[in-house]
């Protein structure tokens, strides 16, 4: 195979795999042994940052953009009149290679098309990742989109090899899924992921008695749901990531903005925007019933079945929630601590060990570095400047929101930052 003709691959089916955002890396400890190449990276999209301030890259390709489905939302359906392309199992090891040699990549994510049957298409991301550690000793991060449908043996045998397994569920519901992917069955996409909870578990608990025994998908398993190509309320798709991340231990629940890609009737037109600013309430939401201590039904439910653009969801319950406040941040526990809008779990922490100290003023909480033109209309400590004014919850917004700025303005009004 020429080298040209690589090359043409890679631009395919690199260019086809941006549409999958769910291609994290974190909680992955996979050491270095007999000399081999690369070590997991601990935290990492294509191109992002680990913790400690690392830059981290994954080579991120599909195996091939072949599918046999006809996905209204997919790029790569069957339908669709593009070039097409697909590696040899080999040629995706040779890559991997390459690249972490010349300092380009740390880890490998690898998706794929579905051509043949799913069994076969899974079978050859398996064979990529056993080549990878067992012929080329290679102890990098890699990441395989487990394929909707596949076996428990090849679901088994890919989380001895990979670190983290992810099922794109798509669409947040199986009424939409029907819809635009009337040939899928959502039972296709829970099988796997169960298979992979129960494996994780069994694993842990056999490590627990005998230390030799291999790790299984160590990073975990996600997955992702596409924003905006069907018509379901944010309520919708929270309660939904809620229900993968109760019943089947996800590690992450990835929000991606549907970018019209065909022209469909029942999808938004091409040229509509992608729902950027719900996606990033979406994700806000999730951080919130991660580690702010909330439940789902308290930020949305029938009353509230769609988050606020103009505010963070944490802001957003607070202003309809103003019998919890002002909240004395000397007195207040923990968990009430970290739903006052502006101040974030690092805050909450600095807050309760500066207390034992002394009492605490607005000095000393705009160093500790809160947000204070968020904060200081839902709690009091030991001042009396800004002193509790009884204001309309109407009325704290729209002063929150003049003296706001974010990264959605310049295309949408009234926005804030992300929050603390």
């Amino acid at each position: 195979m020429s080298f040209e003709r690589i090359k043409e691959k890679l631009n395919i089916l690199a260019d086809a795999a941006k549409y999958d955002v769910s291609c994290a890396s974190s909680g992955s400890n996979r050491t270095n042994k007999n000399k081999g190449l690369g070590n997991s990276t601990g935290m990492g999209i294509c191109h992002s940052y680990t913790e400690d301030g690392r830059c981290v890259s994954l080579l991120k390709i599909l195996m091939t953009n072949y599918c046999i489905y006809d996905c209204a939302y997919c790029v790569t359906r069957k339908s669709n009149d593009i070039k097409r392309a697909a590696f040899k199992i080999q040629e995706v090891v040779d890559l991997t290679i390459n690249f972490y040699r010349r300092n380009y990549i740390e880890g490998l994510f690898l998706s794929s098309g579905i051509f043949k049957s799913a069994d076969y298409t899974m079978e050859r991301l398996v064979a990529v990742a056993k080549k990878l550690r067992e012929e080329e000793n290679f102890n990098g991060y890699i990441h395989l989109k487990s394929i909707p449908g596949a076996s428990d043996e090849l679901m088994r045998e890919a989380g001895l090899y990979a670190d983290r397994l992810s099922v794109n569920i798509e669409v947040p519901t199986v009424s939409g899924l029907k819809l635009l992917a009337p040939d899928k069955n959502y039972e296709d996409f829970t099988k796997p992921m169960l298979k992979v909870k129960n494996e994780i578990l069994q694993y842990k608990a056999e490590k627990k008695i005998i230390k030799s025994t291999p790790k299984y998908a160590p990073a975990g398993q996600s997955t992702q749901m596409i924003i905006g190509a069907t018509g379901e309320s944010d309520k919708d798709i929270m309660y939904s990531a809620t229900h993968y991340y109760k019943n089947y231990h996800m590690k992450r629940v990835y929000y991606s903005g549907y970018v019209p890609v065909a022209e469909d009737k029942r999808l938004p037109a091409i040229g509509s925007q992608v729902p950027l600013l719900r996606e990033n309430r979406l994700y806000q939401t999730d951080w919130l019933l991660r580690f702010y201590g909330f439940h789902v039904k308290e930020i949305l439910n029938a009353d509230f079945p769609n988050l606020d653009m103009d505010v963070d969801p944490k802001l957003g319950w607070a202003l309809r929630n103003m019998q919890h406040f002002p909240v004395d941040v000397n007195r207040a526990d923990k968990a009430m601590l970290a739903r006052i809008p502006g101040i974030g779990m690092q805050s909450v922490h600095k807050i309760i060990n500066a207390r034992k100290f002394r009492k605490l003023n607005w000095e000393h909480l705009k160093n500790i570095g809160i947000a204070l033109n968020r904060a200081k209309y839902f709690m009091i400590c030991d001042s009396s400047k800004w002193e509790k004014r009884d204001l309309e919850p109407s009325r704290i917004k729209g002063l929150i929101l003049q003296n706001s700025s974010g990264k959605f303005r310049k295309e949408y009004s009234n926005q804030l930052q992300l929050f603390s």
